[in-house]
């Protein structure tokens, strides 16, 4: 009797599916910065704090990072990019350092906030990448699944 293993090929990620996953993490991050200021919020007497309030800003700053970052660094995959089937690695398929990950989150900021440019750059770059995926040395590959069929017996 054979049994069915998924194996995957790679290649790289287009700009619905990335886009789709960014939303699923945006969402997801919403309600991490909610609870993360909810943490805080004793600090201030209960008050709302200032959006300008620049410990609150770099606080947030940290939280959004390493909500990133961390699974970047561990897995490759945020939740988004993991519901898309991507994966992010650095250009030559190594897994992300946390300097890495540092400089893919800082050159984002700009590539979203620009009318969202640095995404749409992928559109025609010969190697499909966005600003801050050439800026960092990563890239983000979509994972295809091959089914692969295992004989009794063989390995």
């Amino acid at each position: 009797m054979s049994e069915q293993q998924d194996s995957f090929v790679t290649r790289p990620a287009g700009l619905f599916r990335r886009l789709a996953a960014l939303l699923y993490d945006a969402l997801l991050l919403l309600a991490v910065l909610f609870l993360a200021t909810l943490l805080v919020l004793p600090l201030s007497g209960g008050e709302a704090f200032s959006p300008n309030h620049p410990i609150y800003r770099t606080y947030i700053f940290f939280v959004a990072f390493f909500y990133f970052a961390w699974q970047w660094v561990r897995g490759g995959q945020s939740l988004g990019m993991r519901t898309w089937r991507l994966r992010l690695l650095q250009q030559d398929g190594a897994p992300l350092t946390w300097w890495h990950a540092l400089l893919r989150f800082l050159l984002a900021i700009p590539s979203l906030l620009l009318g969202g440019l640095g995404f749409l750059w992928m559109l025609v770059d010969k190697d499909r990448l966005t600003w801050h995926d050439r800026g960092s040395g990563t890239k983000v590959v979509a994972e295809i699944p091959v089914k692969t069929r295992k004989g009794a017996g063989g390995s």
